[in-house]
């Protein structure tokens, strides 16, 4: 899952002699295309999460095993997101994305047609290798479509797939596998890929890519006070929540409510979009407060699940209350890089995205061992063992990362 602006743009995106009522427009049609792409790679990520004791049964493996489908697509965009991007920093933009989405099209067929699960894992990794390469280039592009007054709204409307993909698309997905398989689930997203295709060649524009692509000093990123606190925020912050999200198929099915994951998903996304206008309407003024309740809410859902679970109305509650904290928990965290990095907040967001997909890689090997050792009831007390250095940090770093008051607001 992740959101980086790894490019800058290298040609203005509207003409000098451009009319004032032409730069204030926004190309729609293009942006939703892109946020339906961005919606293909959140879902192509997390999907295995609402299948996975299906996916387990068909493969041959065990549940910590097929948990370990996200892993490796997390390992792939970990590792590449930041090389891919340097490598093809001169292709021409259309085509690299339009190559991108292709390679997720393939991905997710052989995923729905495998039957071993080597072949599977191999599959998976390359989606994530695409992934790598599609986030590194999604915000970018949504930037160079967009005059600059609207730069910001033009990234809001590209990133809502990710929302959009946890409150719809994963739940209708383990839908789909219940109802007919999670092969199926797969091969629709292979249709909508296509689709998303076609959507990108007749509304897209094309850009070039950089004459001599000088890439950011990443390292140096972490001398800028600030960084370093908020990307140890984002690392174990989205490692408590993926080691339940990876799982939660496993932990409700342990819980006799297997059959109601799609619900228990459902509301959950549905509490992350309340989240999500929440944290847009006051970002703004209140980064580090609602930072802190973000962590203060899923610890409330973690407590309830590890202490209350045997009832399943407090389950959907925590549901509730885990989507509330999590939803608006990306754009928390990649403004407050973004605001910490000043000058090199490309770079800071660089090291964002891989960090990001480390953690999400990181729960699921954490959930696997965890699995195998002392059985579902560990994920929530581990969610909150995870989530006390998370509030210590964002406590401490007050001046810088997390400040009472932000310093400048981005556009």
């Amino acid at each position: 899952m992740t959101i980086s602006e790894t490019e800058r743009p290298v040609d203005s995106v509207v003409g000098a002699g451009a009319g004032q009522e032409k730069q204030e427009r926004l190309p729609l049609a293009a942006l939703l295309a892109l946020a339906t792409a961005v919606f293909i790679t959140s879902l192509t990520e997390t999907l295995p999460a609402g299948v996975l004791p299906a996916m387990s049964r068909d493969l041959g493996v065990s549940e910590s095993a097929a948990g370990q489908t996200v892993t490796i697509y997390a390992i792939g965009t970990a590792l590449t997101a930041i090389p891919l991007t340097a490598a093809t920093a001169g292709w021409r933009r259309k085509g690299l994305l339009l190559t991108a989405m292709a390679a997720f099209a393939v991905a997710n067929t052989v995923t729905a047609v495998s039957a071993d699960y080597l072949l599977t894992m191999a599959a998976r990794s390359a989606a994530g290798v695409a992934a790598g390469l599609a986030w590194a280039l999604l915000a970018g592009y949504a930037r160079r479509m967009a005059p600059v007054a609207l730069q910001g709204k033009a990234i809001a409307i590209v990133m809502t797939g990710i929302p959009v993909a946890l409150s719809l698309g994963v739940p209708a997905g383990t839908f789909l596998g219940k109802a007919l398989s999670w092969q199926v689930a797969f091969l629709v997203m292979t249709g909508l890929t296509l689709a998303v295709i076609a959507w990108i060649v007749a509304t897209v524009p094309d850009y070039p890519g950089q004459e001599r692509g000088e890439r950011e000093p990443v390292l140096r990123a972490l001398k800028v006070p600030g960084v370093a606190p908020v990307l140890f925020v984002v690392t174990v912050f989205v490692l408590a929540h993926t080691i339940l999200y990876t799982y939660i198929a496993t932990f409700l099915d342990r819980l006799g409510m297997g059959g109601s994951t799609d619900l228990v998903l459902l509301v959950f996304g549905a509490a992350s979009l309340l989240s999500i206008w929440i944290v847009g309407v006051l970002i703004h003024r209140r980064l580090r407060a609602l930072t802190i309740l973000s962590a203060l809410l899923i610890a409330a859902a973690a407590a309830v699940l590890a202490l209350l679970s045997d009832s399943p109305a407090l389950v959907y509650a925590a549901a509730v209350l885990w989507g509330l904290g999590w939803g608006g928990a990306p754009t928390l965290l990649q403004t407050a890089v973004g605001d910490a990095g000043g000058e090199q907040a490309d770079a800071a967001q660089a090291m964002l995205v891989t960090l990001w997909n480390v953690a999400m890689a990181g729960g699921g090997v954490v959930g696997g061992v965890l699995l195998g050792l002392w059985g579902t009831t560990s994920f929530p007390w581990s969610v909150l063992v995870l989530l006390v250095p998370v509030l210590a940090v964002v406590l401490g770093a007050r001046a810088h990362g997390f400040p009472a008051a932000r310093a400048r607001a981005n556009s």
